[in-house]
């Protein structure tokens, strides 16, 4: 096993002998039994629902007429829920998506394929593979309303190929897999399309003007565009009183679950007050001294000086990413902190964590909740990563293949591990967090 996977990580290529025996063809028709009899049981239990649940009866009416549910699943090629989950959020992200979506599909201009749109394979060199291609075309089979799952497998493919990272068929942390994808995103963006600047194409679309562009690693792109935020670093000394500061871009928060609450797991549980979203973001911007093995080089000192360090958000992102940081290392392990988080499906108000809130409109501030991802399980290494997301007013869960109707109630219980909020637009009336 051990020299066949030795070739077949030289070659960048997928699994495809089998034995003489034909086992490997033996356990896919058996996983595909189990995934159809899933199947067949969630139609049943999506046609119970419909038939007694009132809540649910009136989620699927549209204009006093009935319709299906409109999202498709994904499949997992073998341990990909980590990606799964992420792409299924982000697909629920409409800005971020739709610019993708809108984006012609590439052309191979040689031979017989010349003036023919067409999607790379694993059969293609490498000059061709294109991660904004395949993640396009993965975004536009998402919502066609497909009661079958979609193959990521030409996706799956350009991450081998291109994020050595996530090579196999191991878990993955899901962060770790979606700070990749939008670096990549980002970085091939910046590229030309066909012959046009893909920087051009975002130019044009006049609600991604130049104020709400963050510059990372280059030219803006609708990565930066809709993810892109600020960051104010001060840093005192505590010895000379000399002030610091340094403005550094981010795509996304990582916040740390306060020491206080890491025994309390349930929302339910009775042994003090419930950790909520607030109390991680006051961790991340709360005034911190730095301990021994942090000391500042203070300029003036001209030495490593104790200090004290406090974060700002000098401006706020159209798309706020916030990741709950749930695993940590010991000695030996990763362990994860099962703390439930509370967090709000409307008007998470982030005016008090910012630089200059005096420059912020009434509504400017004001977050929605868009996706959330879930980790399940006991380490990083394993468990199974599944995600909520709304679209159009409705709340669904995504696990792999399988898309169900969620309610809200389902949605706040959930130990979010990434949540994705989006600016609201200005309207009247607020409900802040």
């Amino acid at each position: 096993q051990s020299n066949i996977n030795g070739i077949l990580y030289r070659c960048d290529d997928f699994v495809v002998n089998d034995t003489k025996l034909g086992l490997v063809q033996k356990v896919r028709e058996h996983l595909q039994n189990l995934e159809n009899s899933a199947f067949t049981a969630d139609r049943h239990r999506k046609r119970k629902l419909l038939e007694n649940s009132t809540l649910n009866s009136k989620l699927l009416k549209v204009n006093g007429s009935t319709t299906a549910i409109c999202a498709t699943g994904l499949r997992n090629l073998g341990n990909t829920c980590f990606m799964n989950a992420i792409l299924q959020s982000l697909s629920n992200i409409e800005q971020f998506c739709c610019y993708f979506k809108e984006l012609p599909a590439v052309e191979l201009r040689n031979g017989k394929t010349a003036g023919r749109r067409t999607y790379h394979t694993r059969s293609q060199g490498d000059n061709n593979v294109s991660l904004v291609e395949e993640f396009r075309k993965t975004l536009c089979a998402l919502w066609q309303g497909s009661q079958t799952a979609f193959s990521p497998e030409s996706l799956f493919y350009v991450v081998w190929k291109i994020m050595p990272n996530f090579r196999g068929y191991q878990q993955q942390d899901a962060h770790e897999f979606m700070r990749y994808l939008l670096d990549h995103l980002h970085l091939e963006l910046q590229g030309g399309f066909n012959g046009v600047s893909r920087s051009a194409i975002l130019q044009e679309n006049s609600t991604l003007s130049a104020s709400n562009k963050c510059c990372i690693n280059g030219a803006s792109t609708v990565v930066t565009a809709i993810f892109g935020g600020i960051l104010q670093n001060e840093v005192n000394c505590l010895i000379c009183g000399t002030e610091s500061r340094k403005f550094d871009p981010f795509l996304d928060l990582s916040l740390d679950i306060p020491s206080q609450f890491r025994s309390k797991r349930s929302k339910n549980q009775e042994n003090g007050p419930v950790c909520s979203l607030r109390d991680c973001l006051r961790s991340f911007t709360d005034l911190e001294e730095l301990d021994e093995t942090e000391l500042y080089m203070c300029h003036k000192c001209k030495k490593k000086q104790k200090s004290t360090k406090k974060f700002w958000i000098q401006k706020l992102p159209k798309v706020l990413c916030l990741h709950l940081k749930r695993f940590h290392w010991t000695a030996y392990l990763r362990n994860k902190v099962d703390t439930y988080v509370e967090f709000p499906l409307r008007g998470l108000d982030m005016k008090c964590y910012l630089l200059e809130p005096e420059n912020s409109g009434p509504e400017s501030c004001l977050y929605d909740l868009a996706a959330v991802v879930v980790h399940h399980g006991s380490g990083v290494g394993s468990g199974h990563y599944t995600a909520y997301a709304t679209h159009e007013g409705r709340w669904f869960h995504f696990n792999d293949s399988t898309v169900t109707l969620t309610d809200e109630e389902t949605v706040v219980k959930a130990k979010a591990y990434i949540l994705f909020y989006v600016e609201r637009q200005a309207r009247a009336g607020s409900d802040k967090l």
